[in-house]
């Protein structure tokens, strides 16, 4: 039996509701991602976002843990000690977690040279 047009504008509402539904419900969640300008970021932090954005975003988040394996690295600086090891939140410590990995985090030594972690330790100071 063929659909009527008075019942296709129907279908086509609901469908548009709930597309509207759905922008609605995910836009909410995300966040607008921030230029590098917006966020005040210098040459090496700009690098160092890129290197993050390559090697470690699909781990971790800057601002979150939603969806992610690894822990949130927002104020990893600002906090005393790392929340997952306990360790001292310095550069020594993330350098060496960097480097070696961790329990459940490949280590990235043999990946980054030691100018490129210390460019990610720059942009990580900004979070």
């Amino acid at each position: 039996m063929p659909i009527s047009s008075h019942s296709t504008s129907r279908l086509t509402g609901a469908a548009a509701l709930l597309c509207c539904a759905f922008f609605f419900v995910t836009a909410c969640e995300v966040e607008r991602r921030k230029s590098d300008a917006e966020l005040g970021l210098n040459p090496q932090q700009i690098s160092g976002r890129h290197i993050f954005d390559q090697n470690c975003e699909r781990c971790h988040s800057a601002y979150s843990s939603k969806d992610r394996k690894g822990p949130s690295l927002k104020g990893v600086f600002q906090r005393q000690y790392l929340t997952v090891s306990g360790m001292p939140a310095n550069d020594d410590r993330v350098t060496d977690i960097i480097r070696s990995g961790r329990k459940n985090m490949q280590g990235f030594g043999q990946v980054l040279t030691q100018e490129q972690i210390g460019d990610l330790l720059a942009y990580l100071h900004t979070l």
